[in-house]
């Protein structure tokens, strides 16, 4: 892999709207309170991880496209925004942007509301909902938001797709397609996706929000970070555990050192993170468990671990930081970042 720099960050998350917030939680300690979510026409109570009110009206909810976007393309737009907003130069003067959005459960509340009406009478759902239910959704509409984007992508998959996202914005900027890339991880919550990771997990507490990297080749406008290496996807399919899947792509990374950071997936108790907990068991580095504070973000989760990651090398507390991601159904897969001196 050619030298990538990290050139910006962005994050919504439960700590709050931007980087500056998540890094607080996460140097307490302290998890962020969950709340009850209805569950309709039953009794049961859902715990979830919400998102506090913007401390204003974002100014980029004025465009056009985004005047009724979903919250889920809000949160994707506000790490966008906040990733890019330090660059030396801003966007235009021919520098084009690659951007990829990463989602897995996706556009969950215009799904729902859309389906609610299409059940009622389908005569009088309304058209204006059903783009918003679309995948690419929040894809096209960051893309108009920022402008200047020469290529453009969304990847599904479970939360070890925002690695490959990275991947592929790194082999875009090898190629040539794009200046910089801009990769996204976003999610919203609904009671119907938080519903169905009770079944898997009860101890698991879905959250929302959306994490972004921008990824470039000129060290000069990096934030002190480079993107040293991208795991092999390891999937899970028959013959093969998620355990097996976990170890093997521990073995892919560098085995750490005393002054390195690991950023994992784990949550203490949680049946879903024991391939996780065996396969980093002799860690000999400091840990951070953003799911444990902020809950299970899905794709936003993974996001916010690279950005944790990367934050605390830009603030210079270590020299390396690997990351793990154990998805729930597809894969394992891991990266490494490392300070630079740019």
């Amino acid at each position: 892999m050619s030298a990538l720099f990290v050139s910006g960050l962005g994050c919504v998350s439960p700590a709050g709207w931007g980087v500056p917030a998540l890094r607080q939680v996460l140097n307490s300690g302290v998890p962020v309170p969950s709340h009850e979510l209805p569950r309709p026409n039953t009794e049961k109570k859902l715990k979830v991880r919400q998102i506090p009110s913007p401390p204003g009206r974002p100014e980029f909810l004025s465009h056009p496209r985004l005047r009724r976007a979903s919250t889920l393309t809000q949160y994707a737009a506000a790490a966008a925004l906040e990733a890019l907003k330090n660059l030396p130069e801003p966007l235009g003067n021919n520098r084009r942007l690659g951007l990829v959005v990463c989602l897995q459960s996706g556009p969950v509340q215009y799904v729902s509301r859309f389906l609610e009406e299409l059940f009622k009478d389908p005569a009088t759902a309304s058209p204006m909902l059903f783009p918003e239910t679309v995948f690419a959704a929040p894809a096209s509409h960051v893309a108009a938001l920022l402008g200047h984007t020469s290529v453009a992508s969304s990847l599904i998959g479970d939360p070890g797709t925002f690695l490959q996202a990275i991947a592929l914005a790194a082999e875009w900027l090898q190629e040539s397609r794009a200046d910089l890339c801009l990769v996204i991880g976003a999610e919203e919550i609904n009671w119907i996706q938080a519903d169905a990771s009770w079944y898997f997990e009860h101890n698991s507490i879905i959250s929302a929000g959306a994490g972004a990297l921008c990824l470039g080749t000129d060290p000069k406008a990096s934030i002190g970070v480079e993107l040293a290496a991208i795991t092999e996807p390891r999937t899970y399919r028959a013959g093969g555990s998620q355990c097996e899947a976990a170890r093997a792509m521990r073995k892919d990374l560098p085995p750490g050192a005393p002054n390195e950071l690991l950023c994992d997936g784990v949550v203490n108790g949680s049946t879903s993170s024991r391939a996780e907990q065996e396969a980093w068991r002799d860690w000999p580095g400091a840990r951070l468990s953003t799911k444990a504070l902020l809950g299970d973000g899905l794709m936003a989760g993974s996001a916010w671990q690279c950005v944790a990651a990367c934050d605390a090398l830009a603030e210079g507390r270590f020299s390396a930081a690997n990351v793990s991601v154990v998805g729930n159904n597809q894969q394992a897969i891991g990266a490494r970042f490392i300070r630079n001196s740019g």
